[in-house]
């Protein structure tokens, strides 16, 4: 009797000591893995939000950048950081959600080895032509598309890039038939755009907006759920009649599997704040990204279980395989 006292004090003394240590988490720096190369959008990113998550939990939110194997190599490495909370991730639609079907190979379980803390930002694809291109809206390309199968050139950044991806789901949509023309990043497929080599392209606001601004492309439509402020005149997919091709590309905050329920709570407050702010706010409307403010855990969760099985199916479909 006095052996099964003294084990429910200890197992209570180490629950009461555990959720003391959670209250007052975070004593030390924070390090924010970063899967992707200094410089590019997803480490100004990281840092413009990281400084107000510091701002908000009174530590510093040090990015360190992991790069490699298209973010999956920063990912694995990811796996085997200390379930306290003092190691977060940066994760992606294509780290998470694409990869795991994209490639043989991926050394992580999305599902197992992650706990979703909070969305972050989601960025819609526009679908691009030549302003000189023969196609004045989406309607003119579907029926010159029906008419002509394979005879579309599609543009992307790269073979299972979110660009490709987001082109492979509106052929399904649509029941067109494109012939896809993969470049290594959105930049030599714009120039190939501009110059009439490629007949579109889905690519991202922050790679295209030069070239809106200076009429050398026109946008059909974007592929998130409303229209971008930049883009007032461009109708939605959904709008324009493919509501199956509406989709994003998101990222959010990961911690290690096992991390404590009470530090995984306060990472997501302090994300949710800073989605808030004045500053990520402008960002969004600037780059045509929209915050998910309340994306957080369990919902989190539940999306990245529907975005696993959604992307599966397309990826099966397009028979992309890239190892």
């Amino acid at each position: 009797m006095k052996q099964t006292i003294r084990a429910g004090m200890l197992a209570l003394g180490l629950a009461l000591a555990a959720t003391a240590g959670a209250a007052e988490f975070p004593e030390r720096a924070i390090t924010w893995v970063v899967p992707y190369t200094p410089g590019g959008v997803t480490d100004h990113t990281s840092r413009m939000i990281g400084k107000l998550m510091s701002d908000d939990l009174g530590q510093p939110v040090v990015v360190d950048n992991k790069p490699g194997a298209g973010g999956m190599l920063g990912t694995e490495q990811f796996t085997r950081a200390p379930a306290d909370g003092y190691t977060i991730l940066y994760g992606t639609q294509g780290t998470l959600a694409t990869s795991p079907w994209l490639y043989k190979t991926v050394k992580y379980d999305p599902l197992k080895d992650f706990v979703p803390v909070h969305g972050m930002l989601a960025s819609p694809t526009i679908l691009v032509t030549s302003a000189n291109g023969r196609f004045k809206d989406l309607q003119e390309l579907i029926a010159y598309a029906k008419a002509n199968p394979g005879k579309v050139n599609m543009g992307s950044a790269g073979m299972g890039t979110g660009s490709h991806l987001a082109g492979e789901l509106f052929q399904t949509a649509a029941g067109v038939e494109f012939t896809h023309v993969p470049y290594k990043g959105s930049g030599p497929a714009l120039n190939d755009l501009r110059g009439g080599a490629i007949d579109i392209l889905f690519d991202y606001m922050v790679s295209s907006t030069p070239h809106l601004q200076a009429g050398a492309i026109r946008a059909l439509a974007v592929t998130g759920g409303k229209r971008l402020a930049a883009l007032p005149d461009t109708p939605t997919i959904a709008e324009a009649g493919y509501p199956d091709a509406q989709t994003t590309s998101w990222a959010g905050i990961f911690v290690p599997a096992g991390t404590p329920a009470p530090v995984v709570e306060r990472l997501s407050a302090s994300m949710d704040k800073a989605l808030a702010s004045d500053t990520v706010q402008a960002y969004a409307r600037d780059f045509g990204s929209e915050p998910l403010a309340g994306l957080s855990q369990d919902r989190f969760a539940a999306f990245l279980r529907d975005e696993l099985a959604r992307w599966k199916t397309v990826v099966e479909k397009a028979n992309v395989q890239l190892d």
